[in-house]
Order: C-alpha cells, then sequence, then structure tokens
C-alpha cells in the first residue's frame, strides 16, 4: 500500500479543504442553529461542479472517477468543516455507487449524470425501517408485483436528504417466502413519485444541517424497469454498498475529530491559568499526544480500507476496522476537545460544543460499533474455519 496520496489526491484534498474553509465552515453554526436550506443546498450544487457528488463514478456518466481513497480525503477535509455537507456528499456517493455496480446500462446513463452534476440535490439510500436497523433482514416494507409494474408499501426511517433528494433507493421485501435476507429487493424511486411521501425532519442534537426524516410508500407504484441489480439481490446490493459508506463515515468522523483538536490545541496556547498558558501543563498535552494519535491512526486504517476496495481486493474487515475506530477515536477526541476548553467547551459560542454533538453518531449509522465488531470478528474467524 502506498501511504503517500499521488498528486491527484492531493489535489482533490486541497481543493476540497479550501471549499471547506471558503464555504462550509462560515455557513456551519448558522446551519447548526436555524433553517439555511437554500444557503446549504447552494453548497451541494458547487459540490456537484466540483466533482465531489460522484468521486467514484465512471467520467462517462458524469462522475469524476477519482476512486476511494480521494473520496476520503475529500470527505475527512469537507467534514473538518461542515459534518452535515459532508455526510450529503458521503451518502450521495454510495448511492451513485450502488447504481454504478448493479445498474442497467439505461439505468445509469438516466441517472448517474443527474447525480453526479447537481441536477439532483441529492439521493437518498432508504434502507432502515422503525423496526430493522442493525437488522435489515429484518424489514417489512413490501413490494409487490403487478405485472407491468412494482407497488411498494411500507416506510423508512432516518433517511438522510430526504426533503430534497432527487431519487431515492428503496429497499423492500419482495420474496416473503425467501429465508431471512434472500428475499429482498432494491428499487429506484424518483421524487415526486405518486405514493411517496417525506415525514416531518428529526430533530437531531448533532448534524443538524442534514435532514433526517420518515419516507412512506403508500401504494407507491413504480414500473417494472425501476429494480435495480437482480430480483431478490438487494440484501447483497445493501451490505456491499454499507461497506464502502463505512469508509466515508470513518473518514467523516476524523474530520469532525481533527477539527475539534486543532481548535483545542489553539485554544490551550491562548488560555492562561496558573500565570501559565494551559498547554504547558502535562495533563493538556497528554489529551493532545493521545488524541492526534489515535487520529493518525484512524488515518491509516481509513487508508488501508480505501486502498483495497480501489484496487479491488477484499476490504470488509478493514472497512469495518476503520469505521470502528475512527469513529470512537473521533468520539474521544471531542471529550477531550471539550474537557481542555472547560466550560467554553459546552458553549455555543465555540465550535467544539457542534463538534462533539455532530461526532456522536458516527458510532450509530452505517452500522453501529457493535455491529462493526461483528463483522470483524466474523472476518477474523474464516481464517481459523
Amino acid at each position: 500500500m502506498q501511504l503517500e496520496l499521488t498528486e491527484e489526491q492531493k489535489l482533490i484534498r486541497d481543493l476540497a479543504r479550501d471549499f471547506a474553509r471558503n464555504e462550509l465552515e462560515p455557513l456551519a453554526a448558522r446551519l447548526d442553529r436555524e433553517e439555511e436550506l437554500p444557503a446549504f443546498l447552494e453548497n451541494l450544487g458547487k459540490l456537484a461542479r466540483l466533482g465531489f457528488m460522484g468521486l467514484g463514478v465512471s467520467a462517462g456518466y458524469g462522475g469524476a472517477e477519482a476512486g476511494a481513497v480521494a473520496f476520503s480525503v475529500a470527505v475527512t477535509e469537507l467534514a473538518r468543516a461542515c459534518a452535515s455537507t459532508a455526510v450529503t456528499v458521503s451518502v450521495n456517493n454510495m448511492v451513485a455507487e450502488a447504481i454504478q455496480a448493479a445498474g442497467s446500462q439505461q439505468q445509469k446513463e438516466t441517472y448517474l449524470p443527474r447525480i453526479c452534476s447537481g441536477e439532483y440535490a441529492a439521493a437518498s439510500f432508504a434502507l432502515t425501517e422503525a423496526g430493522a436497523g442493525s437488522d435489515p433482514a429484518g424489514m417489512t416494507t413490501l413490494a409487490v408485483d403487478e405485472g407491468d409494474s412494482w407497488l411498494l408499501d411500507g416506510s423508512k426511517l432516518f433517511i438522510t436528504s430526504a426533503p430534497y433528494a432527487g431519487l431515492f433507493l428503496v429497499f423492500a421485501v419482495t420474496g416473503r417466502e425467501a429465508p431471512r435476507g434472500k428475499g429482498i429487493s432494491c428499487f429506484l424511486v424518483e421524487a415526486g413519485t405518486p405514493g411517496l411521501s417525506v415525514g416531518k425532519k428529526e430533530e437531531k442534537s448533532g448534524q443538524r444541517g442534514s435532514a433526517t426524516c420518515e419516507v412512506i410508500l403508500d401504494r407507491c407504484r413504480v414500473p417494472k424497469e425501476a429494480l435495480l441489480g437482480g430480483l431478490n439481490d438487494g440484501y447483497r446490493l445493501a451490505t456491499g454498498e454499507l461497506t464502502g459508506g463505512r469508509i466515508g463515515i470513518g473518514s467523516l468522523a476524523l474530520g469532525v475529530g481533527l477539527a475539534a483538536m486543532d481548535f483545542a490545541t489553539r485554544y490551550s496556547t491562548e488560555r492562561v491559568q496558573f500565570g501559565r498558558p494551559i498547554s504547558d501543563f502535562q495533563a493538556t498535552r497528554f489529551k493532545i499526544a493521545d488524541a492526534y494519535t489515535e487520529l493518525e491512526a484512524a488515518r491509516l486504517l481509513l487508508m488501508s480500507a480505501a486502498f483495497r476496495k480501489e484496487k479491488g481486493l477484499p476490504y470488509a474487515k478493514e472497512a469495518s476496522m476503520a469505521k470502528l475506530f475512527a469513529s470512537e477515536a473521533a468520539n474521544r477526541a471531542c471529550y477531550q476537545a471539550v474537557q481542555i476548553l472547560g466550560g467554553y467547551g459546552v458553549v455555543g459560542d465555540f465550535p467544539v460544543d457542534r463538534y462533539a454533538r455532530d461526532v456522536r453518531v458516527t458510532t450509530i449509522y452505517e452500522g453501529t460499533s457493535e455491529i462493526q465488531r461483528l463483522i470483524i470478528a466474523r472476518e477474523i474467524f474464516k481464517n481459523f474455519a
């Protein structure tokens, strides 16, 4: 594995960093406190025009064709400024890659240019249900074959970007008698399709700028060609794309953790107690040393997983390791950043409060830390079978 970024990857990283500083950072605090949807969507459009909405998509479909490593470093840089924007970019890329991997030629030609160009402000991955979170095989949303069309009924929960998504990847049961996980299919459902509606925006503690909503399917009829991939092959598609998505969420967590520690470290050189900057005290220095060490380890795990994905090597274990470690290390880093700031760490005038709230969910979505440990252990025991 090459530990140093290529020149192209460095250019993408630097472009993401500059955009984050100039466009995202000035807006991030307002997104956290109030509705700023027009400005948020404007930034998504700019990111699309810069190529960030289809980093892994072939240039023939309007993508940047930059690869998984570039995707990881880009999401990290965006998240250093605004986790809400970064998660939208991450999910958008996951949807695009799912269509590229499993879609028909017509589906790719129809939807990928719209996703990559920003014609669709975003795309949504509609898998989770109230009774099917860590256990997606337990979903109850149903798709009934009606000859010339499919009829979808059910509801999805915690769907990122739902109010402004142009396209939804909806997973539903198509084989009720099949073994668990074997009777699920995936459908491409465009926004505005009769029967698809978006529920209220969840009132979240973090990543408040990114809308998370229920999606309701009430006799939602889609054409036969809306089926993505093979019939009853949706569970494999979902778990496969979630594996890649874990690189995105781990990268996002890394970015938030770095932002928190950068702010706390600068603050420690300015905050004076007992006649000295608190950066002089061993207690502060050890917190900073430990946090940056763990975040660097997280970066290397993410690079390893992204490199393996890019080279077409198995990477499920590596992606779960990276997501597990990066999200938990970033949570610890944000906790230490709050501690270094003391009372100011929980005051909204300082960004560390937002970082701590934004990072918390990274150990939950795209597979909880507990699920990552199950995957890692399963992959390890395969070597002992």
